[in-house]
């Protein structure tokens, strides 16, 4: 079982922090995710089944983007991370 870690925004929906989930692929951990946190895959994938642009999903250390997607193989010991994105600001240092 991979360990699912979660930004306190899940905790809305009565999920912890970390939930341990089964699956073979982040697909189906985030699958398993939403059966174990009825909700959460709505906040997660879009309606094509892809994870929202503005949601982070790694792997251990690795942003699935630069694996192999959501069909990015899991194994028991791995620990998904799910990172909603950040934005803000220009990108212009604030006059003072």
């Amino acid at each position: 079982m991979a360990d699912v870690k979660l930004p306190s925004a899940f905790l809305a929906l009565g999920c912890g922090k970390k939930v341990p989930v089964d699956g073979e692929s982040v697909r189906e951990v985030l699958f398993g995710l939403d059966a174990d946190c009825p909700g959460s895959l709505d906040r997660l994938m879009d309606d094509k089944g892809a994870v929202k642009r503005y949601v982070n999903v790694y792997r251990n250390d690795d942003d699935i983007r630069d694996l192999e997607g959501i069909d990015t193989p899991v194994s028991e010991d791995d620990v998904i991370w799910i990172i909603p994105a950040v934005a803000g600001g220009s990108g212009e240092p604030r006059e003072r």
